[in-house]
């Protein structure tokens, strides 16, 4: 996601300013009576003049009120803050009805079982903010704007995960992880979970999830030809859990957006996040192992005949070159200001390409991109921007001001709002919210964002991207067991996290 820290928004005027002061007590009071009694006409004119210049409109005021915010070229998705309502009774109802939108768009994205709930959901309170007045055309067509990049993007990177799947690409990669799973269930677990947490730290949570989640169930199903399907869900599981804290602010793109404008090195981020994401880890393999230690406690090894070592062809050759630069790419363009959507853009169409003329089907390839995603993320988009104009920002800047234990605080309000509204509005939200606020307020909201999104599968787009593919694998997750788990691995893992970031910002 791309944005510049350069433009943020104006203060508000203090309104605990009084705009009347009292009068001086030492005035002398008959002066004040002589004054009264006797005006004078050189001043009477020269409030006259006063008043003239008060009424008449200012140019130069016209223009900054014309202007619109500078869009920002690091951030994918460019986030302007909308003016906050005056009066307390406008404030009260515009914060009702952005509440009741996002109500909408929850009960049917959880409550409806369907592939198409979350953007239907999304849509729908899309429509509650339009028609409540808390959102506006003009939103749309910025939202549009902002998100066409990162919609490109998206559907790029799934475009190439699909057509690497109709090579054989995921099936030659099972084969060579497979004789390092082989012995107890709980080793390859160990295994699979570690693989998983490096990719993310290397490249990226998404890429993770895009690159190991089909290959561990293509592994499962063919090393344990009768055991697999106890095992689909937690191996399954280990893949997306893994991708937690973001070690380096390139791990995640939302996490090197906010870094960015808060003017959080490379370095510095590092070397407060390493030990954060490390804790992490632990906790959650720990807390997930623990959740499945039934089903690990199988001491049989896997008997199941090693998946055929069929050499990659040269089309998959290609896909695979294309699929591994254009992913390597993505922290390097990061971090240098670009964009990513040119390149994801150009490596779907040539892998896509290279699919067909390998005898791929058109309908598996469009098949392999969960379209989804795309009126979701628009939705979610409009509905958070109705909320910053409700206030919802200035009310979390005064949160955090008063707050005795703001760490604890920041981490969990960031982890809430990320499983509700998903982690990448509730991200540019706190990019405002948290404007000037002290780092380890930036870095503990950091941590609520990477790992709230495991409370709800709508939480972000990792957590999207990770049903989908276990959805083509033949895999379904209900709801329920994703919160269960969700829930018993997520809150130790942020307790522990936000506790080792405390200790590290406090020498």
């Amino acid at each position: 996601m791309q944005a510049n820290a350069d433009s943020d928004p104006a203060a508000d005027p203090d309104p605990d300013a009084d705009p009347d002061p009292a009068p001086d007590a030492d005035a002398d009071p008959d002066a004040d009576a002589d004054a009264d009694a006797d005006p004078d006409p050189d001043d009477e004119a020269d409030a006259d003049a006063d008043a003239d210049a008060d009424t008449a409109p200012d140019p130069d005021a016209d223009a900054e009120a014309d202007a619109t915010p500078e869009a920002d070229p690091v951030l994918l998705c460019t986030f302007a803050a909308p003016p906050v309502p005056s009066g307390g009774e406008a404030r009260g109802l515009r914060v009702i009805f952005a509440i009741a939108a996002m109500a909408v768009a929850l009960v049917i994205a959880l409550v409806w079982r369907n592939p198409w709930a979350p953007a239907v959901g999304a849509l729908g309170g899309l429509a509650v903010a339009l028609l409540s007045g808390v959102a506006s055309r003009d939103d749309l067509e910025h939202a549009l704007g902002d998100l066409w990049r990162p919609m490109i993007s998206i559907v790029g990177i799934m475009a190439t995960t699909a057509a690497a799947a109709e090579v054989g690409i995921f099936t030659r990669l099972a084969a060579w992880i497979e004789p390092r799973t082989r012995g107890p269930v709980k080793h390859a677990f160990r295994f699979v979970f570690v693989i998983a947490a490096l990719t993310a730290a290397i490249l990226s949570n998404d890429a993770a999830i895009l690159l190991l989640t089909p290959v561990v169930i293509e592994l499962l199903r063919t090393v344990y030809p009768r055991r697999n399907p106890k095992f689909l869900l937690p191996f399954g599981f280990a893949a997306f859990v893994a991708a937690g804290v973001a070690p380096f602010p390139t791990g995640n793109p939302m996490n090197l957006v906010v870094a960015s404008r808060a003017g959080i090195g490379f370095n510095t981020y590092a070397i407060h996040m390493i030990p954060v994401a490390i804790a992490g880890w632990i906790v959650a393999y720990l807390m997930l192992s623990w959740c499945y230690r039934e089903v690990l406690a199988d001491e049989a090894p896997a008997l199941g005949a090693a998946p055929p070592t069929i050499p990659l062809s040269g089309s998959a050759k290609l896909v695979l070159v294309i699929a591994f630069a254009s992913i390597a790419s993505y922290p390097v363009l990061a971090a240098l200001g670009e964009p990513i959507w040119p390149v994801a853009a150009t490596a779907a169409i040539l892998s896509t390409i290279i699919a067909l003329r390998a005898g791929a089907a058109p309908r598996a390839l469009v098949g392999g991109i969960s379209w989804e995603l795309l009126p979701f993320l628009y939705g979610v988009l409009v509905v958070a921007t109705a909320l910053a104009r409700a206030g919802v920002t200035d009310a979390l800047s005064g949160l955090y001001a008063q707050t005795p234990m703001p760490i604890a605080t920041v981490g969990a309000v960031a982890a809430a709002g990320s499983a509700l509204i998903d982690n990448h509005p509730m991200a540019l939200l706190h990019s405002l919210a948290l404007h000037g606020a002290p780092d380890r307020y930036v870095f503990a909201a950091l941590v609520g964002g990477d790992l709230g999104p495991r409370l709800l599968p709508i939480g972000s787009l990792a957590g999207l991207l990770w049903t989908h593919q276990l959805r083509r694998q033949g895999v379904s997750v209900p709801l329920g067991v994703f919160v269960r788990v969700g829930f018993v691995v997520t809150i130790p893992s942020l307790i522990a996290s936000l506790a080792v970031l405390w200790l590290v910002t406090a020498w």
